[in-house]
């Protein structure tokens, strides 16, 4: 396949596409696991606060969610960096109006492209993950935990040696679906003007009018990812259902 001397540009952006999916896991996870317990939470505002955030993070597409969030957060975030200057102005100004010294604060912030994608996918699948994870603990016997309650465990014990093993277990397919789907979605950073390999390959097929071959390549280095998160995801549940055979 000739890539008219992209091949690098492309394998670089394959790199970054690897680095805010992973990224992005990471941040879904941290808010899956939180959002979970939060809608087992028996505190009223904390189911409500969890139910609300995968409620309207799954009814909105993921298109129109990282466009909200790039150029909403960047009027969000720079409106409150203008705020917050007056302000600072106005009370250094009435405690010494004859000598006004204020502490430097930006008056803008260009958010990066890399931070927007990774914080707007981790958010999105943050949701798909707190439901898979509700299940996966849901799946846990109840009376497992009771009985290292009675043996003397501590909560935090108990959640490390009874609890975490078995929610791992029940949640790798859900777990193994949303990874394959964050990885495919990394596409849309595309549109924000982050350089992966789908925004190379958009230019290099405009400067070369090679569009099927670019894209080609793309599709086959996504499957390539995608063959091996299979791999991989089929060893971890191997390993976790070895007691269960």
């Amino acid at each position: 396949m000739d890539l008219q001397g992209y091949e690098l540009s492309i394998l670089e952006g394959a790199l970054l596409t690897i680095q805010v999916a992973l990224l992005s896991l990471f941040l879904a996870v941290v808010l899956g696991m939180l959002g979970a317990l939060a809608k087992l939470s028996p505190y009223r505002i904390a189911r409500y606060i969890a139910t609300l955030y995968t409620t309207v993070i799954r009814g909105i597409p993921d298109l129109v969610l990282m466009m909200l969030i790039f150029f909403g957060g960047q009027i969000l975030v720079n409106n409150g960096l203008h705020y917050i200057n007056e302000s600072l102005n106005q009370w250094f100004a009435s405690q010494d109006p004859s000598h006004v010294w204020v502490p430097y604060v930006p008056d803008y912030i260009d958010v990066s492209p890399f931070i927007a994608g990774v914080i707007t996918i981790g958010f999105i699948f943050g949701a798909y993950m707190a439901e898979t994870f509700r299940g996966a603990i849901m799946a846990v016997d109840s009376g497992e935990l009771e009985a290292g309650k009675a043996y003397g465990m501590s909560p935090f014990l108990s959640f490390r040696r009874i609890l975490l093993p078995q929610m791992i277990r029940h949640a790798l397919p859900g777990f193994g679906n949303n990874w394959l789907v964050l990885l495919k979605t990394t596409a849309l950073v595309s549109i924000i003007g982050l350089d992966d390999m789908v925004r190379v390959s958009t230019l290099a097929a405009g400067s070369t009018k090679m569009p099927f071959t670019f894209y080609m390549a793309v599709a086959l280095i996504f499957l390539l990812f995608t063959a091996i998160s299979t791999g991989l995801l089929k060893v971890v549940e191997r390993k976790f259902s070895i007691h269960t055979r």
